[in-house]
């Protein structure tokens, strides 16, 4: 807790926030996943960046170009949601209750084959309205026509890690394209959008391209995004057809020594940990387990075994149209909870620990774990507001256990990136949600006839 909300001399601070209960990272090497919470708190923010995290008391006298009253909220860092596909909300709710051979073949991939750049836009903005309204103020996208998604972030103030996926099937172009969108659009939206190579996952991509993709990454120190070990299905294929899981696929092409983030995990073995562990921490796991338990998938991200073997696990939605929301408290719950019931034990994962993952551990995860997953000074101002006074919620006897298990998504009363409101009680100020949503429900009809039933597909699963 800094005492020098003021310097000497300074101008206004551009934001203040008194009253709050704050939640604060004290890492340790005897706990390097601690958190805490400080009561009564001010936070200073000045261009864009935490100043000062001090007492209320500090900052009352503190000049500034806008204040804000948080007494009865809580204020944490972002959310991050580590895995998504934003224009997948566009098909929100159109593959239900199939398993995932069908999901993909018969509905998902032919629709997505029909998408157009208008249909990709409004499902981006509708999902970044969505996980502003939820507290998320960073995620990791990895999809199609990215240029659409980096223009829709670019303008409604979000932070990003955006990968432009890619198949074997689309030749050596899809590749390309990946290489040029990274090159292109990382460091714009004034530093707010960092970018990544995106094969879609072993399955789907050859050995050759997965090696090639590592010596790009290598070259132009860009991270690598993908899928890999989604389910054990896929685990059992890949040792069938190439006598290595996924995980060893990746460790003799190189991506293992990229800095990667591999979206769900639930096939990994425990063969597969000390490739892991020997990434030296480079490699970092998303976790969606909501869509693992909705396709029914008999195993969920083995977190208690990544962390021991020094993998940081973020937290995830995947897309809306598996997960049928981008609610990261949900996820945030439902890890807490599956990794309890998958160990056998009550005390595996905690309250304070699910939080670790949602915030720093998650920030690790999309490589911004130097600038925001905390609230301290000199971290970028990414940062929420979360009511803590409605029925749900009250008695508090522990805050860490009410902000996992008893809080919800509609809690979130105001949503701050570097430093500008991008939502205050509850008010969308970057994004028009009721045009965006009545264009792309009259546009439903065309967008699921163009591809459903007619078996276009980029890409066949056959796992």
């Amino acid at each position: 807790m800094t005492q020098h909300a003021q310097p000497p001399g300074a101008r206004p601070a551009d934001l203040v926030i008194t009253g709050c209960t704050v939640l604060v990272h004290e890492e340790t090497a005897a706990d390097p996943e601690h958190i805490a919470f400080v009561a009564d708190a001010g936070i200073v923010v000045r261009d864009g960046v935490v100043q000062a995290v001090t007492t209320a008391a500090e900052v009352s006298g503190l000049e500034a170009a806008e204040r804000i009253d948080a007494r009865g909220q809580a204020a944490l860092p972002g959310l991050i949601n580590c895995h998504t596909h934003a224009p997948m909300v566009a098909l929100r709710g159109l593959a239900e209750d199939l398993p995932t051979e069908e999901w993909f073949n018969e509905v998902v991939w032919p629709v997505e084959s029909g998408l157009t750049a208008r249909d990709i836009e409004l499902g981006a903005r509708l999902a970044c309205a969505e996980m502003i309204r939820a507290g998320v103020t960073c995620f990791a996208d990895h999809y199609f026509a990215m240029d659409t998604v980096a223009d829709v972030v670019t303008e409604c103030g979000l932070r990003a890690l955006l990968g432009q996926a890619y198949f074997s099937s689309q030749g050596r172009e899809g590749r390309e394209v990946s290489l040029d969108f990274a090159l292109r659009r990382r460091g714009a939206a004034g530093g707010r959008i960092t970018t990544a190579l995106a094969p879609h996952a072993p399955y789907t991509v050859t050995e050759a391209d997965l090696a090639a993709t590592a010596a790009l990454a290598r070259e132009h120190a860009l991270p690598v995004h993908l899928h890999a070990a989604e389910n054990r299905d896929q685990t059992r294929t890949s040792l069938a057809r190439h006598g290595a899981t996924p995980v060893e696929i990746l460790a003799r092409t190189g991506i293992l020594d990229t800095d990667l983030l591999i979206a769900h995990g639930t096939g990994i073995l425990d063969r597969d940990l000390p490739l892991l562990a020997r990434a030296g921490g480079r490699t970092a796991v998303a976790t969606a387990p909501r869509g693992y338990l909705k396709f029914a998938w008999p195993a969920t991200t083995p977190v208690r075994a990544l962390r021991s073997a020094g993998v940081d696990v973020g937290l995830a939605t995947d897309g809306a149209a598996s997960n049928n929301s981008l609610d990261v408290w949900e996820a945030m719950a439902l890890t807490a909870l599956v990794q309890k019931q998958g160990e056998g034990d009550p005390r595996w994962l905690t309250a304070r620990q699910a939080l670790h993952h949602a915030t720093l551990q998650s920030a690790r995860a999309v490589g911004l774990g130097e600038s925001v997953g905390s609230v301290a000074p000199g971290r970028r101002a990414d940062l929420i507001l979360v009511d803590l006074t409605g029925p749900h919620t009250r008695p508090v006897h522990d805050l860490a256990a009410t902000l996992v298990h008893s809080v919800r998504s509609s809690d979130v009363r105001t949503t701050i990136v570097d430093g500008r409101v991008l939502m205050r009680e509850r008010e969308l100020l970057t994004l028009d949600v009721p045009s965006v949503a009545a264009e792309l429900e009259r546009r439903l009809p065309a967008l699921v006839g163009r591809g459903r039933g007619r078996g276009r597909r980029v890409q066949t699963y056959d796992t």
